[in-house]
């Protein structure tokens, strides 16, 4: 059974990925980004090869969604997976369901400041083109429109969809649902993360050592993440439109919206979200 770690992209999907890999593939608690391969991400074209003959065709990909889910959870297992994917149906197809699913850790993250970091890691040119990204229903990624680019391993269609959309595909689909808040990651990391710790132990029927779950914490501090990723020790950057490097852990407690949208750019984000953003207490 899958226990999803799910998010609209640059909410801190990572950052909870990388504490809950601590916990439960280290010894001590020190976070080691080498063990985030051990929660990997769907889909994956290595995923789907054996199930579609063309991985940018966007049916053959989401006519298999359960199919691939069902032969990940043959080992009868729970198994962490990280998706920014929506859950969604298209035709008769369901993203996931209760017979792969055992859960989903949901982090949220205020849009006005998604749209801050994610116009740095698409590399996006104005917050114009930010705003569409983050609005657009058939949002889709990794579908490859340039022949020369050389397909990638996580280049395969995958619909995010708009923030709101995300948001409550998840909220209102999944059971056993845990909600995360970055800005309270940011602010009172310890309880937060504490709610992630007790979740892991009620279903996976574990118990951490306080220690072990303090270290974990502390050494995933944004701050940490962040030296770690400078000293060449984080693997999963994207690039930009030149092939260099983006930083991952961009800004994070320093990314403000207030210093980088302009009020007509954050006024349409909030008239867009009004509802989900009142209820998540970020207007």
């Amino acid at each position: 059974m899958i226990i999803w770690l799910a998010s609209y992209p640059k909410s801190g999907n990572t950052w909870v990925r990388s504490f809950i890999s601590s916990l439960l593939y280290t010894s001590d608690g020190n976070v080691d980004f080498s063990k985030l391969e051990k929660i990997t991400q769907f889909p994956l074209r290595s995923q789907f090869k054996n199930y579609a003959d063309d991985l940018q065709d966007v049916k053959k990909i989401y006519r298999n969604w359960s199919n691939v889910q069902n032969y990940l959870n043959l080992d009868d297992k729970i198994k962490f997976l990280k998706t920014h994917h929506v859950n969604c149906k298209i035709e008769n197809f369901e993203f996931t369901d209760d017979n792969n699913s055992l859960g989903v850790i949901y982090i949220v993250r205020d849009p006005r400041n998604v749209a801050c970091s994610v116009k740095n890691h698409f590399s996006l040119g104005n917050y114009e083109e930010v705003k569409d990204f983050l609005f657009r229903e058939h949002n889709w990624l990794g579908i490859i429109s340039d022949d020369k680019v050389k397909p990638m391993e996580n280049k395969i269609p995958t619909l995010i969809s708009s923030w709101k959309t995300n948001y409550l595909s998840w909220k209102n689909k999944t059971k056993n649902y845990l909600l995360i808040k970055y800005e309270n990651l940011l602010v009172e990391p310890y309880a937060e993360f504490i709610k992630v710790s007790k979740y892991l132990e009620n279903h996976l029927n574990l118990k951490f050592d306080e220690e072990k779950i303090k270290t974990a914490i502390e050494t995933c501090s944004f701050k940490n993440l962040q030296r770690l990723e400078i000293e060449g020790k984080f693997k999963e950057q994207t690039v930009d439109k030149q092939q260099n490097n983006v930083k991952f852990f961009h800004q994070g407690p320093a990314n403000d919206w207030k210093k980088n949208l302009d009020r007509s750019i954050s006024e349409e984000i909030e008239n867009k979200f009004r509802v989900e953003m009142l209820e998540l207490g970020y207007l």
